[in-house]
C-alpha cells in the first residue's frame, strides 16, 4: 500500500501518489487505497491542532521579542506554520483522493 502514498515532510503525512490513472486499477485495489486514504484523513485534525499549537508558542515568543530581524523570522515561520495548515485543510476535504493524472 505504501507504493501509493508518499510521505510529505512539510505537512508530516503520506500523500497520495499513484503510478497511473485512477481508473486502471481494479475495483480491490482502489477500495484498498481509499481506505488507507480514510485513515491518513482521520489524522489530519489531529496534526493540524498540533501545528495550532505551535503557533500559539511563536505568537507568544512575538509579543515578548523586542528584536525586528527575530520578530520578522517569528512571523516568517508563523506565516509557513498557517500555510500548512491551510494545506492539510485542503487535503482533509479531498475525499476523493485521486483522479487521473493530468498529462
Amino acid at each position: 500500500m505504501n507504493s501509493y502514498f508518499t510521505f510529505n515532510d512539510r505537512l508530516r503525512i503520506d500523500l497520495p501518489d499513484l503510478p497511473r490513472p485512477w481508473e486502471s486499477f481494479t475495483r480491490r485495489e482502489q477500495e484498498k487505497i481509499l481506505g488507507k486514504w480514510e485513515e491518513i484523513r482521520g489524522e489530519i485534525p489531529d496534526r493540524i491542532s498540533e501545528i495550532e499549537e505551535k503557533i500559539k508558542e511563536k505568537q507568544q515568543d512575538l509579543y515578548n521579542e523586542e528584536n525586528f530581524e527575530m520578530s520578522c523570522l517569528l512571523n516568517s515561520e508563523i506565516s509557513e506554520l498557517a500555510s500548512q495548515i491551510n494545506d492539510l485543510w485542503i487535503w482533509f476535504r479531498t475525499s476523493e483522493v485521486v483522479r487521473p493524472h493530468a498529462g
